[in-house]
């Protein structure tokens, strides 16, 4: 006995007539064959179990061409695409990081379209090798003995750990076992280096007694780590680098230090005491630093590793290197990036991270002003406050910076709407503060104003 649904089943029209309806014909133009093909598969497979589960309805062939579009559309977007950060943590992790500066992008798209000098010495016409370009850019911005780059600084300690203190011990203080995102932790990343991790001191206090006691024939490093990521306060001691450094030449053993975010430019003016300069840091004695690219260098992913000629060479012929190494679009962004540090007034103009971390108060406001503004234009209801910024990326932490926030009332749970602005194009990324809505002008680009203003409005 036929069924209503078993006739309803039946009027489904086939894969190839959709195909083949002219309203389809300008997607193939934009999209793959198999794409449109694909989506309209899905789109009848869940007509299909409507009718199966009882829910009867018309087979509309123009509501299915419609969904087939939409359909498309959604599975010919990139995964990985741009996104409006108007959360106000510049060096966003979750977000990408450092935006490159545009020197950068003309330079990466130079050499990723061409063939390069990659690995080829143009003067002596045979093979060189790749981190020259590297070594040559970081001199002239810090004054160091050489250089190497690899693929982010969780890889550069574990490298250094591996080549000068494979079986041996490392000497580092309890206060800098420090975690940060993704589960990077110093133990874990040491084991599996091969070092064997030698604990001094307490969390709170570390004298250098505790490192001259601990330093015996099977030591290898004296590592300190910059606790980028948090603070001790209180009762608290700490050894320096310059006080390290002393004892560590009297021992003939060098002193290793994990900077964390690498900064190039002293941000005291700026209010941020707390962050030492790679060249400071140098200055004092280290043997070895290492630092990331993206965080406040504001450059691609890297992991850099400056120090002694001898050392870095050590580090350059270990086997693993050529697991860890960067690419030339990362070495070409890097030292674009590098050489904007020449002018150090040009690198805080033109590297965006630098530039959004150090920007003026009234510049922020004039940037909030516009966005109400364009909120406005698009019907939709505004106010501006005073609140903070974060550096982010484990960068200068406690640091807020003073800025204006652009605030909406939304009808809605605010959860809600930051959820339904995340599936808007652009998605846009907010952040919710005493039941309103912020979005902070100090991570939002101009070109990205009149963008946020009709997400806001397709949402409402």
């Amino acid at each position: 006995m036929k069924t209503e649904s078993d006739s309803a089943l039946r009027k489904i029209p086939s894969v190839d007539r959709i195909l083949k309806n002219p309203q389809l014909s300008p997607l193939f133009k934009d999209y793959p064959h198999s794409i449109v093909t694909e989506s309209i598969r899905e789109v009848l497979n869940q007509l299909r179990k409507e009718l199966l589960n009882g829910n009867s309805k018309d087979i509309n062939e123009l509501e299915i061409v419609e969904k087939v579009k939409l359909s498309v559309v959604i599975k010919g977007k990139y995964s990985l695409r741009p996104v409006i950060n108007a959360t106000g943590v510049v060096i966003h992790t979750n977000l990408g990081r450092a935006i490159l500066p545009e020197e950068a992008i003309r330079q990466v798209i130079e050499v990723a379209t061409s063939y390069s000098n990659l690995e080829y010495d143009l003067e002596k016409g045979q093979r060189g090798k790749r981190y020259t370009h590297i070594i040559e850019a970081i001199r002239k911005v810090v004054n160091v003995e050489s250089a190497v780059v690899v693929n982010n600084n969780a890889a550069a300690v574990f490298i250094c750990l591996n080549t000068l203190a494979k079986g041996k011990e490392v000497v580092v203080s309890r206060g800098e076992l420090v975690e940060i995102g993704g589960s990077f932790r110093i133990p874990d990343v040491m084991a599996q280096s091969g070092a064997v991790l030698k604990e001094v001191g307490t969390t709170n206090k570390t004298k250098l007694s505790d490192y001259k006691n601990a330093i015996n024939d099977n030591t290898a490093l004296l590592l300190k780590v910059h606790r980028s990521n948090f603070r001790i306060i209180g009762f608290t001691e700490e050894v320096s680098v310059k006080e390290l450094s002393i004892i560590a030449k009297e021992k003939g053993i060098p002193v290793m230090v994990d900077l964390g975010s690498g900064c190039l430019i002293d941000l005291k003016k700026y209010g941020f005491y707390e962050e030492p300069t790679v060249e400071e840091v140098l200055s004092e004695g280290a043997d070895i630093v290492t630092f990331s690219g993206d965080k406040l260098l504001g450059a691609a992913q890297a992991g850099f590793i400056l120090g002694k000629e001898e050392l870095i060479e050590r580090i350059s012929k270990n086997p693993l290197m050529r697991a860890l190494r960067v690419d030339k679009m990362t070495l070409a962004a890097v030292e674009a990036t590098l050489r904007l540090y020449l002018d150090q007034k040009n690198a805080l103009q033109k590297i965006p991270t630098l530039r959004m971390i150090t920007e003026e108060l009234s510049s922020i406001r004039k940037r909030a002003l516009k966005i109400r503004a364009a909120l406005k234009k698009e019907g939709v209801v505004s106010l501006i406050k005073e609140d903070f910024s974060m550096p982010g990326g484990g960068s200068l932490p406690e640091h807020g910076v003073k800025t204006y926030v652009v605030a909406i009332k939304t009808k809605i749970a605010p959860q809600d709407f930051a959820t339904k602005l995340r599936k808007v194009e652009p998605p846009v990324i907010a952040r919710i503060k005493d039941d309103f809505v912020l979005f902070d002008p100090r991570t939002v680009q101009e070109k990205e104003i009149p963008l946020l203003a009709k997400a806001v409005k397709q949402v409402l």
